[in-house]
């Protein structure tokens, strides 16, 4: 497809829709230069860090974002900025949401910790026992994996039967779960989010149509998130701003993993719909433990997994091991956490120095994310002086 030149209106509009955290203090507007202090130490201004994501934006062809940065657990710079739609050019506002993709993840393995300390769940009971696969009976190692392997990607499955399918040379058609590898190493796993979902939803009298209300009791509302879901509501359909690939709008009714999905279906790994303040807000307090018990807390943050030097996201990402839904990456300035997410047409990005209270989430409604991301992670773990070079 042709690409689309933007409007020039995108950098400007965000300008006009600044959101902020629920404390009065953490406004941009009443922040003093350089309070943001970088993983390196330097300190970065609040204007440092305007000019650097609006620069990225116009760098990136990103036609909207929403993006959150806080540090010392208070959050201080949160933007709405460019165009929901460039067809409309309908502006991105504090009110908008996105598809946040694949850091769904670890709102996901948070909510089942919270069912973990009220022994809804153990991390280590195989699953098959709460739910068994049964299109899985003929590859009896599966029954090994735990909740605890399927939030740390050891499950074997592959990432999605549909997208991500079955060597030719094993006869299988597209669609047909198997696995790709065996429980207990690492394999980047959607399947193994889903399998764990529908478990959620056995132990607790739902089912992936309705798990979406339990979450939002033991998540949404003992946290004062507001407009977080996994599923379609008034709200995301009223305020939900249209994907762009290959600089053109891409419409689509709703993310989906397998043909069967609905609005209504709960998404663990890839469909939770917000704003980066809000995801901001949930971060600080995962960060805090609220919610979670000391060991709960602790084993999120836990490295469960090795990632091989081999693989591409060690390579490409520097990822050494996986917490409870969350990557790890060793750094000079410290051990840094972090999650990448694509949906296609939206993607998103997220780090974390859970000792520092420092880190940022964005999500964009573009294939492009992937390169802000690394720009903005760099920026501020590094500071403007190293990035820039």
């Amino acid at each position: 497809m042709k690409t689309r030149a933007l409007p020039l209106m995108f950098i400007t509009l965000g300008l006009l829709a600044t959101s902020c955290s629920a404390n009065p203090n953490d406004a941009n507007a009443n922040r003093e230069p350089s309070e943001f202090v970088a993983a390196s130490g330097a300190k970065l201004s609040n204007k440092d860090i305007d000019t650097f994501v609006k620069e990225q934006m116009e760098k990136h062809g990103l036609p909207g974002l929403t993006i959150s940065i806080f540090d010392k657990g208070n959050i201080v710079y949160s933007q709405s900025l460019g165009i929901a739609n460039i067809d409309t050019n309908a502006p991105v506002t504090d009110a908008s949401v996105f598809e946040f993709a694949s850091l769904s993840k670890p709102v996901f393995s948070y909510f089942v910790l919270r069912l973990v300390d009220k022994g809804i769940l153990d991390l280590d009971r195989p699953l098959y026992k709460y739910l068994p696969m049964e299109k899985m009976e003929q590859y009896p190692e599966y029954r090994k994996i735990t909740a605890r392997m399927a939030l740390s990607h050891r499950t074997g499955f592959p990432n999605w039967r549909w997208f991500d399918p079955a060597p030719p040379e094993l006869g299988i058609s597209r669609g047909t779960m198997y696995m790709k590898g065996p429980p207990g190493a690492f394999s980047y796993s959607g399947e193994g989010y889903n399998y764990l979902a529908q478990v959620v939803a056995h132990l607790t009298n739902n089912d992936l149509t309705t798990l979406d209300s339990l979450f939002q009791e033991e998540v949404v509302k003992p946290l004062s998130l507001k407009h977080m879901s996994y599923v379609r509501t008034a709200y995301v359909s009223e305020h939900k701003v249209s994907g762009h690939r290959d600089g053109e709008v891409y419409e689509k009714e709703w993310p989906r993993s397998f043909p069967d999905d609905t609005p209504q279906t709960f998404g663990a790994a890839g469909r939770l719909h917000t704003s980066a303040s809000t995801y901001a807000k949930f971060l600080l307090a995962l960060i805090d433990g609220k919610g979670l018990s000391k060991p709960s807390r602790s084993a999120y943050f836990e490295k469960h997994t090795n990632v091989p030097i081999t693989s591409d996201d060690y390579k490409l990402n520097g990822i050494t091991g996986w917490g409870l839904g969350i990557a790890i990456e060793e750094t000079p300035y410290g051990r840094r956490y972090e999650h990448g997410g694509n949906n296609g047409d939206f993607q998103s990005g997220m780090m974390v120095f859970p000792d520092r209270q420092m880190g940022y989430v964005f999500a964009t409604n573009s294939d492009n994310g992937a390169d802000f991301n690394k720009e903005i992670q760099k920026f501020l773990t590094k500071g403007l002086v190293e990035a820039a070079k």
